[in-house]
C-alpha cells in the first residue's frame, strides 16, 4: 500500500503533500487570492494542474525507458501538457488532455512516434485513470524541430 501525508500550513496557507519517498509537492491554497482572480473558477485548480503534471511525468519514464530499449539516443526531452476541463460542473473533470513531445538527437522518428503511441495507449498509469474518468487523450510527436 502506498502511503501520503498531507499537512496543512496555517501561515503560507498551502498544503505540503509527501509520500514515503520523499517525494514532496505543495498545493497554495490562496482562497482570497485565487478567487479575485480573473482566470479563477473559484477553486483551488493546484490539484487538478498535478494530474497534468502527473501525466508528463509518467509518460515521460515511459519514453526514456522505451527509446532506451530502442537503442535511440537523445540529448534533450521536453513535455507540454495542456487540458479542458467540464464547464459548469462540480466535480470537473478533465474532458480532453494533449501531451507534445519535443525530442532532439539522434533519433529515429518513427522509433519516436512508436515510444510516444506505446506511452499513450498502452503502459502510462495515469492517462488510462484519466481516460477512464472519460478524458479524451491526444498527442504529438516533434523530433529535431527547434
Amino acid at each position: 500500500m502506498t502511503n501520503i501525508q498531507i499537512n496543512y500550513h496555517n501561515d503560507s496557507n498551502s498544503f505540503i503533500a509527501e509520500d514515503e519517498f520523499g517525494n514532496i509537492i505543495t498545493f497554495r491554497s490562496d482562497r482570497e487570492t485565487h478567487e479575485n482572480s480573473p482566470t479563477s473558477t473559484g477553486k483551488n485548480l493546484g490539484p487538478m494542474l498535478s494530474l497534468l503534471m502527473a501525466v508528463g511525468a509518467c509518460s515521460g519514464i515511459d519514453i526514456v525507458m522505451i527509446l532506451d530499449k530502442q537503442r535511440q539516443e537523445f540529448d534533450q526531452l521536453s513535455i507540454k501538457v495542456s487540458g479542458e476541463r467540464e464547464k459548469d460542473k462540480t466535480p470537473a473533470l478533465w474532458e480532453t488532455i494533449h501531451v507534445a513531445y519535443y525530442l532532439e538527437g539522434d533519433l529515429d522518428k518513427d522509433k519516436a512516434n512508436r515510444a510516444a503511441e506505446l506511452s499513450i495507449t498502452k503502459y502510462c498509469s495515469v492517462l488510462e485513470t484519466l481516460r477512464r474518468a472519460g478524458a479524451e487523450v491526444s498527442y504529438e510527436v516533434f523530433v529535431n524541430t527547434k
